[in-house]
This record gives C-alpha cells, sequence and structure tokens, in this order.
C-alpha cells in the first residue's frame, strides 16, 4: 500500500486492504488482546511495515522472538504453507520471505550492545518511582539532586547517589535549615531502596557511555529504518525497571527532540509492550507525566504504540488519545471482563455488518478488530481484519545469528567500554580525603604543641632543681657578693621568731601573766 503500513485483509472476504496511514503514525496506537491472541505477531508485522517505509523502530522483546526480525524464514518452515495461503486470501501479491536491520541492545551487555543512562537524566521522579519511595523519601531524593547540581557534581552512576546520600546524611541539620527537614531515616531507606536495585542488576542501567538517541534513528543506505530490539526476557523479572527505563526513554525522546509538525511520516515509531507495567501502582504524578508526554511527542514526530492485554490497563486520558487500533480476542469470563469488553467496543467506530463487542469476542488467532485513522485524522469504521504472514523469521533466532548481527552492527564497540570519569563519588571520596589529611595534620601539630609544652615544664622543673642544690651556683655566687656573713643557724632563726613574737600584743599578754604569777607566788 502506498503511504501505509499493510496490515491485514478485511470485509466479508478479507480482500480489502487495511493499512495504517504513516501520516497519521504519530497519532499513536494500540495493539490490544488476551494471551496467545497474535499480538506479537501483530508486533512484528507493524515493525516490518515501518521499516520498508523507512522508519526507524524501537521495541522490546519480552519473549524472546521477535529478534526473528533480523532472520529470514525459510520455505521449509512449517507455517510456509498456510502463510502462502492467508497471503493469497488478504491480495498480499509481494508477499516474500527477508530480514530486517536491526540493532540488539540489552542492559546487562549479554544479548546486545549495553544500553546505558545516567542518574542525573533518570532524574528524581522517575528514580523514585524505580525505588518505590515514599513522599518524605522522594523529597530527600530531590535535595539531593539540587545539591549535586549546586555543587557541580555529575551523578552517573548507583555509586554517585550513595556518596551523595552519605554527606547528605552526615550533613542533615544543615541542610534541613536551608530546604526542609532531612531525616536520616528517610537516607537509610533509600540506600536500602539502592541496595535491592543492585541485587536486581539495575546498576548495569546506569554509568557512561551513555544512550545516544541518533542511534535509535537510523536509516540504511536502501531506505530502510533500523529496527532497535531491546533484549527484555530477563528485564521482565524486575518490571519496575524495566517500565521506568522505557519511560524514561520517551521522556529522553519528548524533551530532545525538536518540533517537526505534521511529518509526512514519522520520524520514530516506539513500541511499548506490557504496557500494563508502567500504571500499576503508578502515582498520580508519574501518569499525570506519560499523558503530557504522549499528548505532546506527536509533534516531534514520534508515534507511540501501547501493546497491553486488555484496553481498561490503560488510563482513559491516555487511552482517548490512541487513534489508531487493532483488537485481538479478549476473554469475557466474568462480570468484570464483560463489562470491560463492552467498553472496549464503545471506542469503536460502529460497522452496520456486524456487532463489535461481539467481533472482539469471537476472533480467532492471527485476525483482530481493527480501526485506523482516516482523512483529516478521522477514526475509520471498524472491521474485522485478518492480520498478514510476517515477511521475517517467526520466532528467535539462534545465537550464532546474534552474535552475527551484533558484530556487524553500525555501533559495534561504541557502548561496551564502561568510562567512569570524575563525578560525585570521586569529589566526595577526595573531600572526605582531604578533611581527614587536615584533621591529621591538626593532631600532629597539637601533638608536638603538647609535647614542646610538656619538654619546657621539665626544663623549667630541672632549673629550679638546680638552684636550690648545694652546688655553688650563680644565685648563691651573687648572694655571697652582697654580704660575707655566714648564713644563720637554726637556733639562731627561732629565736629571732620567739623574740617577734614576745613583742607583739600576743607576746606582752604571755609576759604579763608569767610576771604576775611569780608575784602571787611570792
Amino acid at each position: 500500500m502506498e503511504g501505509a503500513v499493510f496490515i491485514g485483509g478485511g470485509g466479508e472476504d478479507y480482500a480489502v486492504q487495511q493499512g495504517l496511514l504513516l501520516k497519521y503514525a504519530n497519532r499513536h496506537g494500540l495493539v490490544a488482546g488476551a494471551t496467545g491472541t497474535g499480538k506479537s505477531v501483530t508486533l512484528q508485522i507493524l515493525a516490518e511495515g515501518f521499516s520498508k517505509a523507512g522508519v526507524p523502530v524501537f521495541l522490546a522483546d519480552v519473549k524472546g522472538d521477535l529478534s526473528g526480525l533480523a532472520g529470514t524464514m525459510a520455505d521449509t518452515h512449517k507455517l510456509h504453507e498456510a502463510f502462502q495461503k492467508r497471503a493469497a486470501t488478504i491480495g498480499f501479491s509481494d508477499y516474500t520471505y527477508e530480514s530486517f536491520p536491526v540493532t540488539f541492545w540489552d542492559l546487562y551487555g549479554e544479548q546486545g550492545h549495553p544500553i546505558r543512562t545516567t542518574v542525573t537524566e533518570m532524574g528524581p521522579l522517575l528514580l523514585a518511582r524505580l525505588l518505590e519511595l515514599s513522599d518524605a523519601q522522594e523529597g530527600v531524593l530531590n535535595i539531593a539532586f539540587r545539591v549535586a547540581d549546586e555543587e557541580g557534581m555529575a551523578l552517573l552512576d548507583l555509586k554517585d547517589l550513595q556518596a551523595l546520600l552519605v554527606w547528605v546524611g552526615q550533613n542533615a541539620e544543615d541542610l534541613s535549615l536551608r530546604y526542609g527537614n532531612v531525616a536520616t531515616s528517610s537516607v537509610g531507606a533509600i540506600q536500602r531502596q539502592l541496595l535491592v536495585l543492585e541485587n536486581q542488576g539495575g546498576q548495569m542501567l546506569f554509568g557512561e557511555p551513555a544512550l545516544e538517541l541518533t542511534d535509535l534513528m537510523r536509516t540504511e543506505v536502501n531506505g530502510q529504518g533500523r529496527i532497535s530490539i531491546l533484549a527484555a526476557d530477563k528485564l521482565m523479572g524486575s518490571p519496575k525497571l524495566y517500565a521506568t527505563f522505557l519511560l524514561w526513554l520517551l521522556s529522553e525522546l519528548f524533551e530532545e527532540l525538536p518540533e517537526v509538525g505534521d511529518p509526512e511520516k514519522p520520524k520514530l515509531v516506539f513500541f511499548f509492550d506490557e504496557a500494563h507495567l508502567l500504571f500499576d501502582d503508578a502515582p498520580k504524578a508519574l501518569v499525570d507525566k506519560v499523558e503530557q508526554v504522549a499528548r505532546l511527542i506527536r509533534s516531534k514526530g514520534v508515534g507511540v504504540y501501547f501493546i497491553t492485554q486488555n484496553p481498561a490497563d490503560v488510563p482513559e486520558d491516555i487511552l482517548g488519545q490512541l487513534g489508531n487500533r487493532i483488537q485481538h480476542a479478549l476473554r469475557a469470563f466474568t462480570a468484570k471482563d464483560q463489562k470491560e469488553l463492552r467498553q472496549a467496543a464503545e471506542t469503536y467506530r460502529d460497522n452496520p455488518r456486524f456487532s463489535t463487542e461481539e467481533a472482539i469476542r469471537e476472533v480467532g488467532t492471527g485476525e483482530a478488530v481493527t480501526s485506523m485513522l482516516e482523512a483529516k485524522g478521522a477514526p475509520g469504521v471498524v472491521e474485522r481484519t485478518l492480520i498478514r504472514p510476517p515477511s521475517s523469521n517467526l520466532g528467535a533466532i539462534d545465537a550464532g545469528l546474534r552474535a552475527q548481527v551484533i558484530a556487524a552492527s553500525p555501533i559495534a564497540g561504541k557502548y561496551e567500554t564502561l568510562v567512569d570519569r570524575e563525578s560525585a563519588f570521586e569529589i566526595l571520596t577526595k573531600r572526605a580525603a582531604d578533611a581527614a589529611r587536615e584533621a591529621e595534620e591538626a593532631e600532629r601539630k597539637a601533638v608536638e604543641t603538647e609535647q614542646a609544652e610538656a619538654q619546657a615544664e621539665r626544663e623549667f622543673a630541672n632549673a629550679r632543681r638546680y638552684d636550690g642544690g648545694r652546688t655553688t651556683g650563680t644565685s648563691r655566687r651573687t648572694t655571697g657578693s652582697r654580704s660575707s656573713k655566714p648564713a644563720p643557724t637554726f637556733g639562731e632563726e627561732v629565736a629571732k621568731v620567739v623574740i617577734k613574737e614576745l613583742k607583739g600584743t600576743t607576746g606582752k599578754r604571755i609576759v604579763r601573766g608569767i610576771l604576775g604569777g611569780l608575784f602571787k607566788a611570792r
């Protein structure tokens, strides 16, 4: 289809081609359906269609089977005949097998090129969501980011943030006067959550070299858009890490890309698989952030497509912005399921040929109820559509082919070596070392001063003992020069004291008493 991504055949005989107009592909979309209804194949054929139209694609490979985009399905595949028959049914006359240009990414650096960001770029809002912090703890985290900014300290990896939090805890009293209460208990809680994140391998997400968005928006010489595939099978073991990373990436695209208005085709299409993980227990501030990004990022030329099991997983304000929809079968076993199915059916523009609610309940694997934006961005009439077969390999490729694709990538070697430049950890470590040296120097000087004072006291004591000895000294020679008389004896000194006392008042009374007694006796 010219100017569109071919999706499949609709109508009563499935011969009417259904497509997603590239002009409105940046108006976002939804791919929903229960497990096993064909969402992964739909995601695969959409990625193929966008790539052939020259639009770069980013998607997460949750189950590992989307790596097949880098391989070609052989004629010996067990579904070869079924796919050929389906292609003929829907009028897919130029159906061929082919591979597509793929770049493999992996947070853990095992199944693709490492993909990283920095703590500063992640920001306190998303990091608080990732660490599941309370409001008070998030407040302390915001203070830490503010201090880092004011002090000119880059927060690149987790050890930078951990070192900064230690400093914040040590200076909590001073910081509380400037920014509000900084409880050391909150600092400790954040440190514990960072430890949990480390144990989940989250430290691999943070560091340099950080991802350059231009590496996600590459096109090939033949005009095809490159498909970036994030290995997410292991990452799904930490669902909050998975959802937070994809939301960060979406936010970065929103912040950095220039306005382009309404382009003839998107600059990038972003598929957010397992979208319910983004909104589960999400605080209102985060949901508002997603809504803002979804509403405004289309003017940057980016189309966002949420993939989930049920449309009810996506908040209503965001769901209302998803104009292109592919709805696979929904199961309605409970009253709640039936209510959600009815609500999903009510969001489509009715088709007089069938009941939308019944169609959503009845479509089989590989079929879907579709509605795409048409002229002037109006939603098209809902249609039952037989999804076209994929051209690339259905299922995961082997490790050998994956290794070849990684080695031949245009960014091979760019992100593999971790760079650890000076940042908050090094700055604070140097400050602590300098402070320790200053304290040690001050202590050394204090000890030296104390020792000098003690030595002076000893010398003074020795001098006093020397002057009071029998050995003739300067003072004794001086006394001798003043008088040649010999020193008075002990008896002479006692006599002097007695005479002095007798001259006084007390002495006179004693004398009168003695003489009076003598006269009386006489």
